[in-house]
């Protein structure tokens, strides 16, 4: 019976009444339409970038390939790859020969703490170009995971601020109503009528 009396309370702007106005079932079709939007656009939007992410992970696996080189110089004195840089990694000198026998020199990504000399593992773009390592399947079904949220709870934060915006300015719509009326009706009050 309680949920029934609770329902019956949250619809009662769909229901006729003669104290609904036509702001109320105005606001009910906004709260309805946001709640959908939230929901349903929501998950069409995490969904739809999750898979888009997921996508160019897997496109970055399939585009870089590992090839074995040498450092040049040792990785324990080369620059730092950065804050919080993955494993320890530093941009250091290395030499790699190319499919077509010619030896090249550049800065890649290694491992920290090995001398000049010592054979590591770099990673190549499609076109020979030097590139990171592309992130693990685990790692990059995670991180799409957590741009499919954060895309779903952005558009679901966007269309709810717009919603109360809306509603806001229904409510100082109404505001200005009740003060219109309480000018016109106001003084009738202390007046008898014969």
């Amino acid at each position: 019976m309680r949920g029934a009396q609770g329902a019956r309370q949250w619809c009662w702007r769909w229901r006729r009444n003669p104290l609904r106005r036509r702001d109320d079932v105005f606001e009910a079709w906004i709260v309805l339409i946001v709640w959908m939007v939230v929901v349903l656009g929501g998950t069409m939007a995490g969904l739809v970038t999750a898979h888009a992410a997921d996508a160019s992970f897997t496109r970055l696996r399939h585009d870089r390939h590992a090839i074995p080189a040498v450092l040049v110089e040792s990785s324990g004195a080369a620059v730092p790859a950065g804050e919080g840089a993955v494993y320890d990694q530093v941009r250091a000198k290395v030499r790699w020969t190319t499919p077509d026998g010619s030896a090249r020199t550049g800065r890649a990504l290694v491992e920290s703490g090995h001398k000049a000399g010592a054979r590591v593992v770099i990673w190549m773009d499609t076109k020979g170009r030097l590139a990171g390592a592309p992130p693990s399947a685990g790692a990059a079904t995670a991180e799409a995971s957590l741009l499919g949220i954060g895309a779903a709870v952005s558009l679901g934060g966007l269309v709810f601020g717009a919603g109360s915006l809306a509603r806001w300015r229904l409510d100082q719509r109404r505001y200005d109503r009740w003060a219109r009326e309480w000018e016109r009706l106001g003084p009738q009050w202390g007046h008898k009528t014969p």
